[in-house]
This record gives structure tokens, sequence and C-alpha cells, in this order.
């Protein structure tokens, strides 16, 4: 049976005494205080607002209000194979997706991927996900890919990709353009980019595929610095040519010079760090230790669920880990000792909600809370977790403490999506059905033998160096003696 809620469109919402991280110049934490949101806009921030009458009141004390989470890098169309691929490299993966079994996706299993994704970020408090979709054989796929999307009440930017064809040839083609304009309308809640990679190719293949781009006037995102597939010459090439820019993003970016962060930082372009990615696939050490001296903004990303975790308090943890433990080493490394971390919990907690809406040109409504802004809110509380207190230090909470588990209620586009902790309006049991299908057509289409061992990769030997002390006879002669 359904929930039944006070929430129904045109009734305001306040959240009462809580401690709001606006996401404002000087990292502010404001204790005790209310938000309000009436419509699709936050209209008030303070302590003991006084509301309309009518206005739902959520009680916010003990729990911390932030902005919703933004991940700017998730191929969502694979998370129907959830943790399918824990133990691949990324050549693995480039093998399982690009060359062999990534052709025995259908529409529906597009579709189906989408849709478990979507559900999957709002459960766990990420508003706005950019769906890396390169699995769009063909526009029946991308139509699956947006059918799904527009099903969950969640805020989408499809970037549209075709890994089955060069970049040049797929925007080329009319009935990719005729997508666009059927069903890339304007509307608030479904953005729209190019996802394509640079090969480094001399002859630059992509070039038409940017232009594509810059005549319907959308960004590019681009998997860049993934060691073994693109590198520098990528990025000369497309800053030779004019094609980088503020609204370019930058996935991963772990494997280039410094001369490629220049021309990125130089153009205003940013970087979706995806660590969880990083540090298990190979695309390079984790990024954020390489470029906080270039200044390039930062957003975070959860790359695919076949690995890794769905939600941004992962990304936020695995991110401050990484950097800090570079650190450490190289400062090992110079026989020296770090003494204070420059990296810092507020940081990353700020990648993970403005870094996004910058890197979606959305930080004008997305990415803090302020009166004015569009109502994408998170409550982190639990009152049945003994790690939901004490909160004394709320940014470090977000990054070191809380967890998908305590996001007890979710607001996108001032709609209540979650509260008390369930998903509201959403039919699980569909959604599984849903995902199941797929699964069954996945492993009849590929075959079980070829399914187990995908799941299975060999594993390398290992020498186990040998051991002087494994022969040592520790007994005393005094113990001989006796």
């Amino acid at each position: 049976m359904p929930r039944s809620t006070p929430f129904h469109a045109g009734r305001p919402i306040v959240f009462r005494g809580g401690t709001v991280l606006p996401m404002t110049p000087g990292r502010r934490v404001l204790a005790d205080t209310d938000v309000l949101v009436t419509d699709d806009r936050i209209t008030a921030v303070g302590p003991r607002l006084a509301v309309p009458e009518g206005t739902v009141e959520i009680d916010a004390s003990g729990g911390i209000v932030m902005p919703g989470m933004i991940d700017t890098h998730r191929h969502m169309w694979q998370t129907a194979m959830r943790g399918y691929g824990a133990d691949w490299t990324l050549t693995q993966y480039f093998v399982w997706y690009y060359l062999e079994h990534g052709r025995a996706f259908r529409p529906e299993d597009v579709y189906a991927g989408n849709l478990l994704a979507a559900v999957e970020a709002l459960d766990a408090g990420v508003t706005t996900v950019v769906d890396w979709s390169h699995g769009l054989q063909t526009v029946d796929h991308a139509d699956a890919a947006v059918d799904a999307l527009q099903a969950v009440p969640g805020r989408f930017v499809l970037a549209y990709g075709n890994i089955q064809q060069a970049p040049a040839e797929w925007t080329a083609a009319p009935e990719f353009r005729d997508f666009v304009r059927r069903r890339i309308t304007g509307d608030d809640m479904l953005g729209f980019q190019l996802a394509f990679d640079v090969t480094g190719d001399p002859a630059f293949p992509e070039e038409p595929a940017f232009d594509v781009a810059r005549d319907l006037g959308v960004a590019v995102t681009t998997h860049a610095g993934v060691w073994g597939a693109t590198n520098d010459d990528g990025i000369r090439l497309m800053h030779e040519h004019g094609f980088m820019g503020p609204d370019t993003v930058y996935v991963h970016g772990s494997s280039l010079s410094a001369d490629s962060y220049h021309r990125i930082a130089a153009t205003g372009g940013s970087i979706s760090v995806s660590t969880e990615s990083e540090q298990s696939a190979g695309q390079g050490y984790p990024t954020t230790w390489a470029i906080r001296s270039h200044d390039i903004p930062v957003s975070l990303s959860m790359d695919t669920s076949v690995w890794w975790s769905g939600d941004l308090f992962s990304a936020m943890r695995s991110t401050l880990g990484a950097d800090r433990a570079r650190e450490h080493l190289a400062a090992h490394a110079r026989e020296e000792t770090i003494t204070h971390c420059a990296l810092r919990a507020d940081q990353v907690v700020e990648w993970a909600t403005l870094g996004g809406a910058r890197a979606l040109g959305r930080e004008h409504d997305l990415g803090t809370i302020a009166a004015g802004r569009k109502a994408d809110l998170v409550l982190l509380k639990n009152d049945h977790s003994p790690v939901s207190f004490p909160l004394l230090n709320p940014y470090g909470h977000v990054a070191f403490q809380a967890q998908r588990g305590d996001v007890h209620t979710v607001v996108v586009d001032g709609r209540v999506v979650k509260y008390e902790h369930r998903l509201l309006d959403i039919d699980l049991a569909s959604v599984r059905r849903t995902v199941e299908q797929t699964v069954r057509h996945l492993r009849s289409a590929i075959g079980e033998e070829a399914w187990v061992n995908g799941m299975n990769p060999d594993v390398p030997e290992t020498k186990v160096l040998d051991n002087p002390y494994t022969y040592t006879d520790y007994r005393s002669t005094s113990t001989h003696s006796h």
C-alpha cells in the first residue's frame, strides 16, 4: 500500500531547527536554522521562520540540511549489472563493454539500468546526475534512456554517447538530430551534453563532433587523462582547435601532464573526479592531489555501479583518503612529515554540491541554500543510529560519518521524493522486475559460461618474497640449557 504523506503540489515545506550547510562563501554553518520551500524555490533561510498557514513542518533538529548532491559522471545504463565487475581492471571493462558484450544491450536494458540508477541516486541524496550515456547504439536506445530518466522525479543531464561508432559518425546522423529536436525541449529537469572521447589521433577525427556540439549550443564531457586510452595529445588537439571552454567537463584527468592542466585551467574547464574508479581501475592516481595547485574546479562522480557504490558519501570519503595518502607518501619520500592536511572536509562537501552545479553551469540556482535558489535539498538525520550524534563538525560528519542510510528527506525541485528514509511514489518492486528481465536477457545472450567467467577474471600469479627470518631459530641458549 502506498504511504500516506502530507505532501502535495503547492503546499509549502519548512525544515525546522536543523544544522544548515548553505555552501555559500565562508563555509558557514547555520545552527538551529529553518529552511522554507515554496513551490520549486527556497524562499527563506533563518531561525524560527514565520511560515504560511498550512506549511508542512519537517523536524530537522539533530540533523544536517545541505544542498542536493550532484554527480557529474555516471554510466547509468550499466546499473542493472550492479557489482558484476567488482574485480575488473579498466582493460577488462573496455573489452566487456566496448568489444564484446556491450552490444547485447537492447533499448529496454538501457531503460532498466537508467531507471535503477535514477532511483538509487535519489535514495542517496543525489538530486542531479549526469547520465554519461555511451551505450546509445541507436536512437531507440536514447529514447529508452530518456524515458527512464523522466519516469523518476530527479534532475538529470543526458550526456549522449555511442561507443560503438566514431563521434563524427553518430553526431552526423539525421536520426540523432531528430532525437534532439524531439526529446531535448528545454525541460529544466533534463539537461543535455555530448559525451565522447578524444583519442589523440593527429588528424583530430573528433572535430566534426565538436562542431555539432557548438552548433547545438551544448557542452562536451570527455574522458581525459585515462592511462592507455586518452592523453595529453587529446587535450592539446582540443586546445589548438579552440574546443576547450568553461563548460567542458574532463572526466578523471588522472594521467595528464602539467601542460594539460594549464590548458584546462586557462580555458576555465573543470574535472570530474571519480576517486573510487581511478584508484581501482587504473586511469591514474586520483586526480585532486595533482590538480589542487592548478586551481582547476572540481566536481565528484561515481562512474559506474558495475564496480562501485552509487553515492557521493563514498566519493567524498575516498577522495579525502586518496589525496591525503599521496600527500603523506610524497612527504615521507622527502623524509618530511605532514603536520596539516591540505585538503579539508568542507572542500569535498563543496565539490559534491556546488562543484557539480558549477560544472553544469547551474551555480546560479543549484548547489547552495539561499532564498531564490532551486529547492534541491537533503536532510541527513537518523535517530536510530548511534553515529548520528554528537554532531560537532558538520562538514567532517558529512564527509566521514554519514552514509545513504542517514538520508532522511530528499527534495527535488520543491517536491519531496524521500521522507523518513523511504522513497515516495516509486514502485521499487516494479523496478526490480524490470531489472531482473534485463539480467535474464544478458545472461542468455552472453551464455552462462561467458557470464560467469566475465564476473570472475583470472587472478595473476604473485610471488611471495623469500623471508630470511622463516629459517631462524629464536630459541635462546639459556632455553637450551634448561
